[in-house]
């Protein structure tokens, strides 16, 4: 190492605008989440609250009684709501009321397409615990010698199974989009031609949203070593 080399490390090892910067930066990646996700949680509360207050007699809200609202109230009161409607939805009359107001919607054009793209994603969203991806995998994409880590989500079925039948045993995958993972591709892709990984769902979706930057630590992991001769 020549002369400048070791002056340039010095200057950065010993200069204290270096540890001002590690620290803030540290700091900034404890704070950074924990504020934003307090902001987004604390905002959704104040959305809920400002659209079912209005809703509920003002001699049964908090502000009759002790001067102010509390903020969230208005929230419990749309998760009892949400409990009375689904208890009772399982019933019989329920289910007749329900099947009633679905067909009335489907005979509205506009609104018929609106209800059903969002009973599509509240089902979605409800079902996720019981049908989840529980793998992760890399395939090439979008060329040969590129390649993109996937989500596997379950065979191929029906006509695009048989249509593939040639290629062998055929995935359907999810190949999420960085730095937003809920959005992304659906890919069939021959099994053959997917790399399984040992890390977690989690990790995979951590590495995908930081761009790269955020790795799993498990060390004992093997490393894959691909030949590109």
């Amino acid at each position: 190492m020549n002369k400048n080399s070791e002056r340039k490390t010095k200057g950065r090892r010993f200069s204290p605008w270096t540890a001002l910067r590690a620290n803030f930066l540290t700091g900034l990646v404890v704070v950074a989440p924990v504020g934003l996700t307090v902001y987004i949680v604390w905002t959704a509360i104040g959305i809920i609250d400002s659209w079912v207050l209005p809703l509920i007699p003002e001699k049964y809200q908090p502000a009759t009684y002790i001067g102010v609202n509390i903020h969230g109230f208005g929230l419990v009161i749309f998760l009892i709501f949400v409990m009375i409607v689904g208890y009772f939805a399982k019933g019989l009359i329920g289910r007749w009321m329900l099947g009633w107001g679905e067909s009335a919607v489907s005979r509205m054009p506009i609104v018929r397409s609106v209800y059903r793209g969002l009973k599509q994603i509240a089902e979605a969203v409800v079902n996720q615990s019981e049908r989840s991806f529980d793998k992760v995998c890399l395939i090439e994409y979008p060329r040969n010698g590129l390649w993109a880590i996937a989500f596997y989500s379950n065979e191929a079925q029906g006509e695009i199974r048989a249509r593939t039948a040639a290629k062998g045993n055929v995935i359907s995958v999810f190949l999420p989009t960085t730095p937003n993972p809920t959005s992304g591709f659906l890919l069939f892709v021959p099994e053959r031609d997917v790399i399984y990984l040992e890390m977690s769902v989690e990790d995979a979706a951590k590495l995908v949203i930081s761009a790269g930057l955020v790795y799993p630590k498990d060390e004992q992991t093997p490393r894959l070593e691909i030949d590109v001769a």
